[in-house]
C-alpha cells in the first residue's frame, strides 16, 4: 500500500489499534533482563551465573514468544542446547513440551515474569525505564491520533499496567480503557471483534501487528474480514514472515517511514 494512500484523510479508519511490544516501544533489553531472572528463579539456578552471549540469541528468538510465559522457557530451551533451527521450527508445541518437561505452569512462569517486572519498578524504577525505547515518530503518531476523530487503542499481550507506565514515561496521556493488555484473558482477534462491535458494524478497523501469526488469526475470523492488517517491518519478526506478509492480499508490510507519516483528521 502506498505511502499516500495510507496519508489519505479520506481513508483514515474509525478505529486503530497498535500492538505495543515491537510497535510502539522495543523492550529488548527488559524482555532479556526480566527473562533471565525469572528463568533463575524458576529454574532455581544462579542469577548471576547468566552463560555469555545467551542474551544475543534471545534476543535473535524473541519473535516466537507470544506470550510473557514463555520467555523463561525460551531461556531453558538456550541452556538446554536447543538449536535456533529447533527453536524456529515449531516452537509452539517445543514450549509446551519442554515447560511440562520442567513441572512448570503457564500461571506460574508468568507470575515470575509479571513479579520480576514489579520487582524492578518498585526498587528500581529509573533502570527499568531507561531499559526501553520507543520508535522514532510512533508516540507523536499516538498523539495526532488522539487528537483526531480515530478511536485509539493498545492491544497487547503484555500486562497493561506496564503498558501504562512506559506511555506515562513517554509523556502520551491514554485512558486505562485504552490499554486492553493480556489481564483481559482473550485472543486479540476477539478483542479487535468486541472494539468494533462497541463502535458499530461498519466501523473501520486498522490492525498494527510485528507477529504474523497473530495477524493470521485475525485473517481466520470470517467476521473480521473487513479489518485493514498491517505486519511492521521494524519489530520483533523475522524475514521470513515479512516475505509471507508481500505475498498475502490480507496484510500490508508497513515500514516505520510510512507509519510515522500517517496522518488522521
Amino acid at each position: 500500500m502506498a505511502p499516500d494512500i495510507l496519508n489519505s484523510h479520506r481513508l483514515a479508519p474509525n478505529i486503530l489499534a497498535l500492538d505495543f511490544d515491537g510497535v510502539v516501544c522495543d523492550g529488548l533489553r527488559e524482555y532479556w533482563q526480566t527473562a533471565w531472572r525469572a528463568y533463575a528463579r524458576c529454574w532455581h539456578v544462579d542469577e548471576a551465573a547468566e552463560p555469555k552471549n545467551l542474551g544475543d540469541r534471545f534476543r535473535y528468538l524473541r519473535p516466537v514468544i507470544e506470550t510473557g510465559w514463555e520467555m523463561p522457557v525460551l531461556v531453558a530451551a538456550l541452556v538446554q542446547g536447543l538449536s535456533d533451527d529447533e527453536i524456529l521450527a515449531d516452537w509452539p508445541a517445543l514450549v509446551k513440551r519442554l515447560a511440562a518437561e520442567a513441572g512448570k505452569e503457564p500461571k506460574e512462569l508468568v507470575a515470575q515474569v509479571d513479579g520480576e517486572r514489579d520487582r524492578q519498578i518498585r526498587t528500581n524504577l529509573d533502570n527499568w525505564l531507561a531499559l526501553h525505547s520507543f520508535y522514532p515518530g510512533v508516540l507523536d503518531l499516538i498523539t495526532r491520533v488522539q487528537q483526531s476523530s480515530t478511536d485509539f487503542f493498545i492491544v497487547s499481550t503484555k500486562e497493561g499496567r506496564f503498558i501504562r507506565q512506559l506511555l506515562a514515561q513517554g509523556g502520551v496521556d491514554v485512558a486505562p480503557e485504552q490499554v486492553i493488555g493480556k489481564e483481559i484473558k482473550q485472543p486479540k482477534y476477539q478483542t479487535l471483534r468486541d472494539l468494533k462491535a462497541k463502535a458499530g458494524g461498519n466501523a473501520s478497523l486498522w490492525f498494527v501487528e510485528d507477529r504474523l501469526p497473530a495477524l493470521q488469526l485475525v485473517k481466520d475470523q470470517a467476521d473480521l474480514q473487513e479489518v485493514q492488517l498491517f505486519l511492521v517491518d521494524w519489530g520483533y519478526n523475522i524475514a521470513k514472515d515479512r516475505q509471507a506478509a508481500v505475498a498475502d492480499d490480507r496484510v500490508e508490510l508497513l515500514s516505520l517511514e510510512q507509519f510515522s507519516a500517517w496522518q488522521f483528521p
